[in-house]
């Protein structure tokens, strides 16, 4: 979908590689700049996941020189990502300024926690720090409990990575539409976390304008109901349940034979949810995970098993190779899908530098 697009990334963790990733899955040519002699102080592997599709040069950007290559690579590209704190690209010598010096229509993607210019653009935070403050965290989880996300997922891939995606695809779209009318334009995309993430909200913000979320965790309509959490199951797995709506609810009540019980046929009787959800997890708790997996199978109950990554890529669901097997380890597919699209089999992942010697060669060829 993306070919002809070329990124480049500075290295970096988290979201802004994801990104990239995400570009090189869309069929961009994203070459990632690796600091030469560097390290990612032991987080990833050599040649990590999220690396997969994307080609690999080496850089010092503390020396001029480099910082020249860069500047010269940056000149045939349509977009930069980088995911340093505010200000350290520009004292590189690589800021959007610099970087619109050589090539005016460049995307300037930029990946912080809390966003190029706020009180907090300075300090140091992670994916729970940010949707914490957002209040993309608050209503996390059980009422008796601490707030708990899945890591990295609401904060650096939802409310980070896919929205600096986004951004960068809507201001490749504007610019090509500006240089249909010779206005070469590019901008400068600043993707903060924190604001992802709150604007992810606004689903459940619609909720709470109709009433169906208020200030309190475990009160509400997601957040609370015995017909919306997790159970455990005798062998130590769990079981997910959330039939919102009244048939899927009846359902849920009719594989359980509990359609009868005048306790359970009030639904939205708050008063009742925390002794509904212990007679569950009474219930729940005599079977295993897989027993009630197959129970509720194809119905319309809204019950499904919670699996690991490895028991979901055996799953029936993954028909669809959703989950495959590179040779980097397993993976998810790229998504979303497109008509005619060829079956995807998991490109490998550079090793650092691997490309150094390809580019640098490409790169001189244009400049003769």
């Amino acid at each position: 979908m993306l070919q002809g697009l070329r990124i480049i990334e500075i290295e970096g963790l988290g979201p802004a590689p994801f990104a990239a990733m995400m570009l090189a899955d869309l069929g961009a040519d994203v070459i990632c700049v690796h600091r030469r002699g560097g390290a990612d102080a032991g987080l990833l592997p050599s040649n990590p996941i999220i690396d997969r599709g994307k080609r690999s040069i080496t850089l010092d950007l503390k020396s001029a020189t480099d910082v020249e290559t860069l500047l010269q690579l940056i000149e045939s590209a349509d977009g930069l990502i980088e995911g340093f704190r505010p200000g350290v690209m520009e004292r590189l010598g690589l800021g959007p300024s610099d970087c619109h010096a050589r090539n005016p229509g460049l995307i300037y993607g930029r990946m912080t926690g809390w966003g190029q210019d706020s009180p907090l653009s300075q300090t140091a935070g992670h994916d729970l720090n940010y949707i914490a403050l957002s209040g993309a965290l608050w209503y996390d989880g059980l009422p008796d409990a601490p707030p708990l996300s899945p890591p990295t997922l609401v904060g650096d891939i939802g409310g980070g990575a896919l929205y600096l995606v986004a951004g960068m695809l809507a201001a490749v779209l504007a610019r090509d539409r500006r240089q249909a009318g010779a206005d070469p334009r590019g901008c400068v995309v600043d993707a903060a976390i924190y604001d992802g993430s709150a604007h992810m909200m606004n689903l459940l913000m619609t909720l709470q304008q109709a009433g169906h979320f208020g200030a309190a965790r475990g009160q509400n309509l997601l957040d609370g109901p015995h017909w919306s959490r997790c159970y455990t199951c005798a062998d130590g797995g769990h079981i997910s349940v959330q039939c919102l709506e009244p048939q899927f609810y009846a359902e849920f009540l009719r594989q359980l034979g509990l359609q009868e019980d005048p306790a359970f046929t009030r639904q939205h009787d708050k008063t009742l949810w925390p002794v509904l959800a212990a007679r569950l997890a009474g219930i729940f708790v005599m079977q295993t995970r897989d027993h009630w997996a197959g129970l509720f199978f194809g119905s319309d109950a809204c019950v499904a098993p919670v699996l690991s990554p490895s028991e979901a890529s055996n799953h029936p669901m993954n028909q669809r190779g959703t989950w495959v097997m590179g040779g980097t380890g397993l993976q998810a597919a790229p998504a979303p899908r497109f008509s005619g699209q060829a079956n995807w089999t998991a490109p490998p992942s550079p090793t650092r530098g691997q490309h150094t010697g390809e580019i640098l060669d490409e790169l001189n060829q244009k400049q003769r």
